[in-house]
């Protein structure tokens, strides 16, 4: 008979695997999301007095600064994680380490939930998008789980010798750096983004169809003796003269989900005009996406002027998207790509697009037909 801490340890071990490979597809998905929680943090306390500000400040200063280092590790730690309770490998040490992580990640998605300022956790990546309520909702579950494993840990028996089960969590974690290595360089083995192959950009700018708006109810705050009120248009008080006006306000009674999967993506030419229309309605455009010039143009200029000829006796115009025109003008200072024409994007955008730094396109007609990392690039030359 299987006994009930053998399904536990089963189902809870292929859960922080699965968890974890999804997630090890788009590291910098991860990483992302981790800004954002970081960011509304450090927003809170600025406005706070407690007395540790400025020390939990700059502690999540620092991790956003690092925030892909860490997302890295953590990804890793639960795919390890994972192996190590299926094989049964030093069951106390990796009981007490899930227990952590779990309190981590419900606290996490506690958060997003009860907030209501996210949309997607990101606990399974952007293939898999699940609202913060059920997030948390699962992480509820599963702490309830890894609590009973780790009640029940000095039962918890290894499945292989000592060191074969050392070799496997050896192999498992540098399979999980190795792959997030390969996509962080190559580009996800599988692109869930709105930017993947095969999308038009520009209807994936607009709501989907069948979507419904937010949802909003009209309040107006009257003050009265010193004292303030709020109101429905239907609502107002009988004896309205004898309030002071102070303010209307929106109130979200419904969150709708009519955002557009691509926001933010306009591009601007260096005279501030709008060239979004112009680019995407090209039969054939490359477009190269550049955020911060993290990489330096040395490490991909040759392989982008091949490129970049391929192009040229194609008559395919070729554009370089940056967030900052300014910082790119200094970045390709010396180069020779300086005669390319450069238009600045939202920086969000821009890294949702490219998930290397710097990342090619090919646009026929505003859809995807083609892209490539940084490394890869002079593949392109094949497909113009």
């Amino acid at each position: 008979m299987v006994k009930p801490l053998q399904i536990t340890r089963l189902l809870v071990g292929i859960l922080f695997i699965f968890s974890g490979l999804v997630k090890a597809n788009d590291p910098l998905g991860l990483s992302y999301k981790m800004k954002e929680f970081f960011e509304l943090w450090n927003a809170g306390l600025e406005q706070g007095n407690f007395f540790l500000k400025n020390l939990l400040i700059n502690f999540f200063q620092f991790w956003h600064q690092h925030s892909l280092s860490l997302s890295i590790v953590m990804i890793a730690l639960e795919i390890v994680a994972g192996v190590a309770l299926l094989v049964g490998w030093k069951p106390r040490l990796v009981s007490w380490f899930m227990l952590v992580l779990i309190l981590f990640f419900t606290f996490l998605t506690g958060y997003a939930y009860l907030s209501g300022k996210f949309t997607n956790c990101g606990c399974f990546g952007d293939c898999i998008p699940i609202s913060p309520k059920t997030s948390f909702i699962k992480d509820i579950v599963l702490t309830h789980l890894i609590i009973y494993l780790f009640i029940n840990r000095h039962r918890i028996q290894p499945i292989y010798l000592p060191k074969i089960n050392l070799y496997l969590l050896m192999a498992t974690t540098a399979f999980s750096f190795i792959v997030q290595w390969w996509v962080l360089n190559y580009l996800p083995f599988f692109d869930c983004l709105p930017f993947k192959k095969g999308n038009n950009i520009s209807a994936q700018m607009k709501p989907r169809p069948g979507s419904a708006p937010d949802r909003f109810a009209i309040r107006f705050i009257y003050e009265k003796d010193g004292k303030q009120f709020e109101f429905s248009p239907n609502n107002l008080p009988s004896d309205l003269n004898n309030y002071i006006f102070k303010d209307r306000i929106d109130k979200l009674v419904r969150k709708g989900n009519a955002d557009p999967p691509i926001k933010g993506f306009v591009l601007k030419d260096s005279a501030g005009q709008d060239v979004t229309n112009a680019v995407l309605q090209q039969p054939a455009c490359l477009v190269l996406f550049c955020d911060q010039f993290s990489i330096p143009v040395k490490k991909w200029e040759e392989k982008f002027l091949k490129v970049l000829a391929a192009a040229h006796k194609k008559n395919i115009p070729v554009y370089l998207v940056v967030s900052s025109a300014t910082e790119a003008e200094k970045a390709l200072a010396g180069s020779r790509l300086t005669l390319v024409p450069v238009f600045e994007c939202d920086f969000t955008a821009i890294r949702t697009a490219a998930r290397t730094n710097p990342c090619l396109y090919l646009l026929k007609n505003g859809t995807v037909a083609d892209k490539w990392s940084w490394r890869k690039m002079e593949n392109a030359v094949n497909k113009l």
